[in-house]
């Protein structure tokens, strides 16, 4: 079946003439039509556009002017903006929301000729752990359909691990690619803060969102990080020296690999059978020749903490704009104000509401020093520690999630919800790239390793992680589905 092939391997078959991009487009379309329903990873699916986006690609082919990424079908999550196809952030008050521009993502992989095969389903506005947050549907993991897939881009996650698309884009806010890349058995990657541009991303926390890619290989995220990055006069944070090459990654070595342990991140709060896992795969790296040696990071202690007033303070000012009069629908009363109040109470779910809310105070006259800007100083000191261990090491490796996926609705409290991004939080505070690769399985659940480096160190961190994959073999990432 074409859709068990990964992109990497996908683009070979194009290349050499063995299949068309519109045969391996149609594989992708019928096996989400057919399967898509136990998983609900899809919010919106336009087999005419994708099919005619693979004829393009397939002229681009002929022409010998083809990509590595040409004629591969992406899945899109459904906060970055497509133009003339639905982008409504799982949310009722972006329901019938048509974007009239492609965010610059989509312009690039347009340019290359990759195919948008659909829309994949998040947690409302990118708030949620475990993608049971959407307005429309929650996300099933397809290692267990009662499970959770993570979140927040949950669809994004289930869409590649379910072979419905070869590569799927997704945004990384506090861990909302690396999380779920975890608990489905998937390479994961959140790039260096502006390395890849977010225009046309609809945002959350403008400082900490980046948009990044989800693959069977560390390969395949390396070939959709080449063709989304570099820079974007569009995005005032994008970054000059952006673009991300795919040269040596294959030539690193794991010999005298120098790799920092944090401390707070192996602690008891980290489940057992992952611990496990993640012991044994440090076994393996050390016959390897690879160097370990734990290193105390303190003000990871702090991160969730200060990732919940950030992140929350920043979504108050950027989701000010749905109010009924500029985007989305009006739910008319009895004026202004009350309508305004009405739309937001009624269109906006729990969690959402939860979060403006807490960010609203955070900001709020009499408490912004007491909260925002002190979070902003415990954000500063982490990212100075991050950046003096990485002084001593070449990476830092911990768990991606502390546990496997767990029971839809297994965890009621939403503390312990927010505390599961613990492991995944510190990278989005100090702009670093940052990825979860597979490397092992507890209880038949995959097992996510977190490997993060330095800032404008991408390239590096994603040839240390291919060379992480090699030693571990490839061997149990599929799911057991049809």
């Amino acid at each position: 079946m074409l859709t068990t092939h990964t992109a990497a391997e996908l683009a070979a078959k194009l290349h050499s003439k063995e299949v068309s991009a519109r045969e391996v487009t149609q594989a992708f379309l019928d096996r989400i039509e057919a399967h898509d329903g136990e998983y609900g990873a899809f919010l919106t699916v336009d087999a005419d556009r994708a099919l005619a986006q693979a004829d393009a690609a397939q002229e681009l082919l002929d022409a010998g002017t083809a990509t590595s990424m040409t004629g591969i079908p992406v899945a899109v999550k459904d906060n970055i903006s497509t133009n003339g196809m639905r982008t409504t952030c799982a949310s009722k008050i972006l329901e019938n929301y048509v974007p009239p521009f492609d965010a610059t993502v989509v312009e690039q992989m347009n340019a290359v000729g990759a195919v948008t095969i659909g829309k994949t389903n998040l947690d409302e506005f990118a708030m949620g752990t475990t993608n049971e947050n959407s307005a429309f549907k929650p996300v099933r993991n397809p290692w267990d359909t009662d499970r959770v897939p993570g979140g927040s881009s949950g669809g994004s996650a289930v869409a590649v691990s379910a072979e419905l698309a070869a590569v799927s884009l997704g945004s990384d806010t506090g861990g909302s690619i690396r999380f779920p890349a975890s608990l489905c058995g998937l390479v994961g990657f959140k790039p260096t803060y502006g390395r890849v541009s977010r225009y046309g991303l609809i945002a959350f926390g403008s400082s900490l969102d980046q948009i990044g890619p989800f693959g069977r290989s560390v390969e395949d995220v390396a070939m959709t990080s080449e063709m989304i990055s570099g820079y974007d006069a569009m995005d005032s944070t994008s970054l000059v020296d952006a673009k991300i090459s795919t040269k040596g990654l294959k030539d690193g070595s794991l010999k005298g690999l120098k790799v920092g342990l944090p401390t707070q991140l192996f602690t008891d709060t980290i489940d057992s059978g992952v611990r496990e896992v993640l012991e044994l795969a440090i076994d393996n790296l050390k016959r390897e020749g690879v160097e370990f040696k734990e290193v105390d990071l303190p003000s990871i202690n702090y991160g969730v903490t200060t990732y919940y007033l950030i992140a929350p303070a920043e979504a108050s000012s950027n989701l000010a704009r749905f109010d009924g009069v500029r985007f989305g629908p009006r739910l008319e009363s009895d004026g202004h104000i009350e309508s305004f109040m009405k739309t937001r109470g009624e269109l906006f779910g729990p969690e959402v509401k939860l979060r403006i809310m807490v960010g609203t105070y955070a900001l709020s006259a009499g408490y912004y020093d007491a909260y925002y800007h002190r979070a902003q100083q415990v954000r500063g000191l982490m990212a100075s520690e991050f950046e003096k261990a990485y002084q001593e090491f070449d990476v830092l490796v911990s768990p991606a999630s502390p546990s496997v996926a767990f029971p839809l609705g297994g965890i009621k409290d939403q503390m312990a919800l927010k505390l599961l991004d613990f492991c995944t939080i510190p990278a989005n505070m100090g702009g670093f790239p940052s990825i979860s690769i597979p490397c092992g399985l507890s209880e038949d659940l995959p097992v996510g390793m977190l490997l993060t480096g330095p800032v404008m160190s991408d390239e590096r961190l994603l040839q240390i992680s291919y060379a992480f994959e090699q030693a571990f073999g490839r061997d149990y990432r599929r799911p057991p589905i049809l």
